[in-house]
């Protein structure tokens, strides 16, 4: 088995969105990929995706048509996991189940060559789970694009339990060649940026809640420099993901603080695609328009749970949101599961749309000064409980004098 993983030939699995980024992002790289969906109708439809985005490239001046043929000659669709004998590489990009993917990995595992590279593009799955199921745990790991992937910058690659060094190091090389900005990352739920996501949207949906409107809360973030607060982002990407996703996994739909997201799904207000979710869209429009039916659903829901509004200022859903982000970038440093605060902050300047003069949450909070950071943390965990608890990492880093900057890798 060669140690130099040299990638010559890509295979990717599945032709939905995020299989039709990653394809363009490898043929834009000039490497070959091999293309299978279950469906083959799926990969033509894919193939036709591609082709429009380059002609509208031709079209705009910024490549050639012999370079978009070029690209299109790269890509090979195929009918069966037999003819991905031979890739380097292969990327699975199917939708996020565990069994299934399990089921993919079992199959690759018995027909891909030794010594290439088995990678899974989820969000959020357990990598060692994938790789359990093969004989190679060492060549697997994950490869998290962001959607649409042949646009979105970021790449987090995900380290499992066993995956070799060198396999982490040609998925590197990898990210370099496709024009990613790459950020390792360990095995947890939802790795970097959505376990951070994960946090931060709990916030701005406890909000809604205690008194906040989507418009209120998103305006503020806006504000602070954020490209869409989060209730647009919901919109953009489709509140129905989340909403179905509880519904497969049989959990978390009665939580309080997705109630309102039900409710909106109920109604057909999926986002920007139906037209309507958090905010309003003309036909043919991306523009957000508020509704005053979302914050009387809002009011609603919030009676309905019991809660007492009140008014929340701007000045706290910031606090909130932002302290949200860093006390669990905090706790991903202090596992290990980010080298270093510099990896985070690139995932969320990158991923997430967090503004670019702020350098990022755990800069942002290093330019605040830890001591009052731990501070803020403190009184929330008075006001609102034990969850905002100040990560161990910055009661050490307060003492001492430091700040996330100053964390190295294992030196925690």
């Amino acid at each position: 088995m060669s140690n130099n993983y040299t990638i010559q030939q890509a295979a990717v699995i599945g032709a939905g969105t995020m299989g039709r980024g990653i394809v363009i992002s490898l043929a834009n790289a000039g490497i070959p990929v091999l293309w299978l969906d279950n469906n083959p109708q799926m990969v033509e439809a894919g193939l036709q995706m591609a082709e429009d985005t380059w002609a509208q490239h031709v079209a705009k001046g910024r490549i050639s048509t012999g370079e978009a043929s070029l690209r299109r000659a790269r890509i090979q669709a195929v009918n069966d996991y037999a003819d991905l004998a031979d890739a380097d590489l292969v990327i699975e990009a199917v939708y996020e189940n565990l069994e299934l993917k399990q089921q993919i990995f079992r199959t690759l595992d018995a027909t891909v060559k030794q010594g290439a590279i088995l990678s899974s593009n989820t969000s959020a799955l357990d990598i060692d789970a994938i790789a359990a199921v093969t004989a190679r745990p060492q060549d697997v790991l994950g490869l998290h694009f962001f959607s649409p992937a042949h646009i979105m910058k970021l790449l987090e690659i995900i380290r499992g339990a066993h995956t070799a060094p060198a396999v982490l190091d040609a998925a590197v090389a990898l990210g370099q060649r496709i024009g990613k900005v790459s950020v390792v990352a360990g095995n947890c739920d939802g790795f970097i940026g959505n376990r951070m996501l994960h946090t931060y949207v709990f916030e701005a949906r406890s909000m809604l809640l205690e008194g906040a409107y989507p418009h209120q809360v998103d305006s503020a973030l806006q504000g602070f420099g954020f490209a869409m607060g989060p209730f647009r982002m919901y919109d953009v990407v489709g509140i129905d993901l989340e909403w179905r996703a509880r519904e497969l996994a049989g959990k978390g739909q009665d939580v309080a603080q997705v109630q309102v997201d039900n409710r909106l799904c109920e109604l057909g207000r999926f986002g920007q695609k139906a037209g309507k979710g958090y905010y309003l869209y003309a036909p043919g429009s991306r523009q957000a328009e508020h509704d005053p039916e979302v914050d009387a659903l809002v009011q609603r829901e919030a009676e309905r749970l019991g809660y007492q509004r009140r008014s929340v200022g701007q000045e706290e859903i910031l606090v909130r949101c932002l302290l949200a982000l860093v006390n669990e970038g905090a706790k991903i440093l202090e596992e290990n599961i980010a080298a270093n605060s510099h990896d985070i902050d690139l995932v969320y300047l990158n991923g997430y749309g967090f503004p670019a003069d702020k350098n990022g949450p755990m800069a942002w909070a290093d330019a605040q000064g830890l001591a009052a950071i731990r501070e803020r943390l403190l009184q929330l965990t008075e006001r609102f409980g034990p969850h905002w608890q100040p990560a161990k990492l910055i009661d050490r880093l307060v003492e001492g004098g430091k700040r996330f900057a100053d964390v190295k890798e294992g030196q925690v």
